[in-house]
Formats: structure tokens, C-alpha cells, sequence
């Protein structure tokens, strides 16, 4: 345990930071989980989930959650699933 004040002040916020970016990365992972939850739902409700996912993942690379090459990966394939589900002939 450091003993200077500022060194100190930096392990405190370096805590916060921690507990704050793990319940951000949940929540992220929560919203992915539920939107291929929805995908065996009706094609309305499976967009709606996409459009919210796509924007927390994009809200999520540029504040430097994760990077930015993840989430345009994500959410490619997020919707290449939603187009492979709803898209097929028959």
C-alpha cells in the first residue's frame, strides 16, 4: 500500500474505475445476451434489440470499454445473425 497521498488517491480511483468498467462490460453483455434472446422472437422486436446493442456497443468502443475493432466485430456478426435468421428463403 503506497504511503504518498497522491499515490494513494490513484488506488482509490483506480478501484472505482474498476468496479464502474465491470458493470458497464455486464451490462454489455447482458444487452448482446438478451438481443439473441430476441432473435427467436418476432423480426420487429430482434431489430429493435439490434438497434439498442449497436449503439451500446458503439457507445462502449469510442469511451474505450472496449476497442473499437471489438465492436464494429460485434456488432457485424450481431447482425449477420439477425439477417441469416430473417432473411431466409421460405
Amino acid at each position: 500500500m503506497p504511503n504518498i497521498k497522491s499515490a494513494l488517491k490513484r488506488v482509490e480511483v483506480a478501484r472505482i474505475r474498476t468496479i464502474k468498467n465491470a458493470a458497464a462490460k455486464s451490462t454489455l453483455r447482458t444487452a448482446i445476451r438478451r438481443f439473441e434472446e430476441s432473435l427467436s422472437t418476432d423480426q420487429d422486436t430482434a431489430q429493435a434489440t439490434l438497434k439498442k446493442v449497436t449503439r451500446a456497443l458503439d457507445k462502449a468502443g469510442s469511451k474505450g470499454l472496449i476497442h473499437k475493432n471489438l465492436a464494429a466485430r460485434k456488432k457485424s456478426r450481431l447482425t449477420k445473425k439477425f439477417a441469416k435468421k430473417f432473411t431466409q428463403a421460405g
